[in-house]
């Protein structure tokens, strides 16, 4: 079996070499040509999975090792009877941590008491959810926003979108959709900008195109932390200078998040081929028990990472590429030891 592989999937290697002869590339590097003879291919973010690149070949299971979707053309995988697996969730927590450090740390710098803060969570999924229940823990109050979910549970402490925007920190965390009931693809618009004032904190770590960029580097905000930009590395360069946090689409990155993203397409291939689990792969992240000895959160949070180097990392936008693709290791909060207790959920 051939497997053309993107060669930033976590420990392709080591994971996926039972199956059979691997090709690695790099996510942008994937073209029909490469995929012709692959019996499998396993991407991340940055391949357009569609019919100009599949037509042709022998591809009968694709991977994606990231939770978004909008690089797959499911539609057509599923008219040609190619199976799609998608890691849904397994970047969730690093986004949540990633979301409560920037918390903290504007907290402690602007000098407010973020338990007197509401926090607008506008996509309750995965990630959103597992923000709330972080949130919770801290004594945040949450006002939660998806009218998916709502219609389909009934969900009565869930919110409309212009309260959830309205909230003193406002964070997205939907998939980007364009069609449907509720697509998200400029969510934040002209029609409901108004709800975001010069002393908002705003979120964008979802993906771009959520928010109509042109509108947001002309709107006053109090704070802005992009991670998640349209154009891709060409990116807005107004919002990047005036952003507390501008960063190169990686709160997701953890060394977790990439591993389970892996792991989680590897059993799918092997219920695909009826291959055999290697029980050993799911240890395959070990670093024993990281100790942190700062005694205050913001410190804690920072030793374990600290995301201002990610700002730093794309000053020069060149980098934006490299620096994705070789993002320092960071591991997420649950294998700390600290003397501050740390706002862990269980996954």
């Amino acid at each position: 079996m051939k497997l053309v592989i993107d060669d930033a999937c976590y420990a392709y290697d080591t994971i996926f070499g039972d199956f059979g002869e691997i090709t690695a590339l790099p996510g942008r590097s994937i073209n029909p040509t490469s995929v012709k003879d692959a019996d499998i291919l396993i991407v991340r973010s940055r391949t357009k999975v569609n019919q100009a690149l599949l037509e042709g070949s022998k591809v009968k299971f694709v991977g994606s090792t990231v939770a978004g979707l909008d690089h797959v053309d499911q539609d057509y995988l599923k008219d040609n009877d190619i199976t799609f697996f998608s890691a849904q969730g397994c970047n969730s927590m690093a986004v949540a941590e990633f979301v409560i450090s920037a918390i903290v740390n504007l907290a402690d710098e602007l000098d407010f008491d973020y338990t007197k803060k509401t926090l607008g969570i506008i996509g309750v999924g995965n990630v959103g959810s597992r923000l709330a229940a972080k949130a919770d823990l801290m004594g945040i109050k949450t006002l939660l926003n998806d009218p998916i979910r709502q219609e389909n549970e009934n969900l009565p402490n869930f919110v409309n979108l212009d309260t959830a925007l309205s909230a003193d920190i406002v964070t997205f965390h939907t998939p980007l959709t364009f069609d449907g009931k509720h697509p998200s693809y400029q969510l934040l618009n002209e029609t409901n900008f108004h709800n975001i004032t010069s002393q908002t904190i705003m979120f964008n770590a979802a993906r771009g195109g959520v928010i109509v960029e042109d509108i947001w580097e002309k709107t006053q905000t109090k704070v802005n932390i992009i991670d998640c930009w349209e154009n891709e590395p060409n990116i807005n360069q107004n919002l990047q200078k005036d952003a507390y946090w501008a960063t190169p689409h990686i709160a997701g990155h953890s060394v977790d998040a990439k591993f389970m993203g892996s792991f989680m397409v590897y059993e799918a291939l092997c219920d695909f081929t009826s291959h055999k689990q290697n029980e050993s792969i799911i240890n395959l992240i070990n670093p024993g028990v990281l100790k942190v000895k700062q005694d205050n959160l913001k410190d804690t949070l920072n030793e374990i990472y600290d995301f201002k180097q990610d700002t730093s990392a794309i000053q020069n936008l060149e980098n934006f590429e490299y620096y994705r693709r070789n993002y320092p290791i960071r591991y997420e909060w649950p294998h700390y030891k600290s003397l501050t207790k740390l706002p862990i959920v269980e996954k």
